[in-house]
């Protein structure tokens, strides 16, 4: 039987679909991978360090909430409302308390069970983060009737996945503390990812008091 030029037609147009849809060329798929790896390649850094940024700011703000509680609390409650460290370190947690048992003076500060009141506790910080106080908090933080914490100072809270306990780009915050108790952050004037104290000058490291 002889075809007709409209099969013939009809033929030549199915052949071109399918020529049309046979997907990828071996070389298409290479120079499609190239590109996504080199899209990951950018990406991932900076995911990863956006990540990092905002679990710093998270554990910073569970500080900051902690002595904010304390402060409004003693000043509603008319009593003396301490922030102590649960362990040898800040960074393994701590409690807020109130302070009732304050005599004798060795019950001054520190949880006693029975008259003191458990306001919050929170847990340890994971294992590549420090917190520290300085000198005047290396223990404890204690907030008065008025709203007055019993000293100034402040606390540095490092990112120390490296382990060389030096704070670097955007991987540390200060928190200070002022004469009135209430609280700042330590402001990166420079820019360069590194909080400065009050004085103008920059923290140095991650486990030394830092004023």
């Amino acid at each position: 039987m002889a075809i007709t030029q409209q099969q013939r037609e009809y033929r030549k147009t199915m052949h071109n679909q399918l020529e049309s849809s046979t997907g990828f060329t071996l070389m298409e798929l290479m120079v499609t991978i190239a590109i996504a790896g080199i899209l990951l390649g950018v990406a991932i850094p900076s995911f990863t360090s956006i990540i990092s940024s905002n679990r710093l700011t998270t554990y910073a703000n569970e500080l900051v909430t902690a002595l904010n509680l304390a402060r409004s609390e003693a000043i509603k409650r008319g009593q003396h409302v301490v922030v102590r460290k649960t362990e040898t370190n800040w960074e393994y947690g701590w409690q807020v308390f109130v302070d009732i048992d304050r005599s004798p003076s060795s019950h001054q500060n520190v949880f006693n069970t029975g008259t003191d009141i458990v306001l919050r506790v929170y847990s340890k910080l994971p294992d590549s983060y420090t917190l520290r106080g300085n000198n005047n908090f290396i223990n404890f933080i204690r907030y008065q009737p008025d709203g007055t914490s019993n000293n100034i100072g402040s606390f540095v809270l490092c990112d120390n996945s490296d382990g060389n306990n030096i704070p670097e780009k955007n991987t540390s915050k200060l928190i200070t503390v002022n004469a009135t108790g209430r609280l700042h952050m330590g402001i990166d004037a420079d820019n360069d990812g590194i909080p400065e104290k009050d004085d103008g000058t920059e923290i140095t490291s991650c486990t030394v008091s830092p004023f």
